[in-house]
């Protein structure tokens, strides 16, 4: 098997998911121009999709954005909680592959992102956080509105000034500046 030191992670960007997002349309566009990136590159696209009661597994809530094609050789990952890692396939999928760096984007930034991301890191993967190309919904907490455009922000905020592990660094930088290497 092929060693890649880096690979594209694609997170919920499924149609019940997107719904309500913030700017879903933009992000998947640059999602769509980074999976191509990375195709041409010849780097691995790892596909995950969150299924439950709302998005069951195979329904048209859980199908991936209709603008969002994996090719027939990308990994495909199911997970029922937030944390992509919380399936064992991605882990056992990325040290096959040989995978120490892992560029994220998707949904939802103040969920199944910053789960998956701090998981990322603390397993000691070197992580980038595609910064225009994570989205999450308006929502409101305890009598607190939180803005999806908020929440997108501080999660970038918090991905390049605190994410320093002892074996692993992160990031976030725009689409247009991700490097396949």
């Amino acid at each position: 098997m092929t060693q890649h030191s880096t690979a594209l992670l694609v997170i919920d960007l499924q149609k019940d998911v997107l719904r309500n997002a913030h700017d879903a349309d933009g992000v998947v566009s640059r999602v769509v121009g980074l999976v191509d990136r990375a195709h041409r590159g010849n780097v691995p696209v790892i596909w995950v999709q969150h299924n439950d009661e709302g998005m069951p597994l195979g329904s048209d809530q859980w199908a991936l954005d209709d603008r969002l094609v994996p090719a027939d050789d990308d990994a495909r990952i199911d997970k029922t909680y937030g944390d992509s890692f919380s399936n064992p396939e991605l882990p056992a999928l990325l040290e096959r592959l040989g995978v120490r760096r892992l560029v994220m984007a998707g949904a939802q930034t103040d969920q199944c992102i910053r789960s998956t991301w701090h998981s990322a890191l603390m397993r000691g993967y070197d992580t980038v956080l595609v910064s225009d190309a994570h989205t999450t919904e308006d929502i409101e907490f305890d009598g607190v509105e939180l803005p999806a455009r908020a929440t997108i922000a501080h999660t970038n905020m918090y991905a390049t000034w605190g994410s320093i592990y002892p074996d692993a660094r992160g990031t976030a930088i725009p689409a247009d500046q991700v490097e396949f290497v």
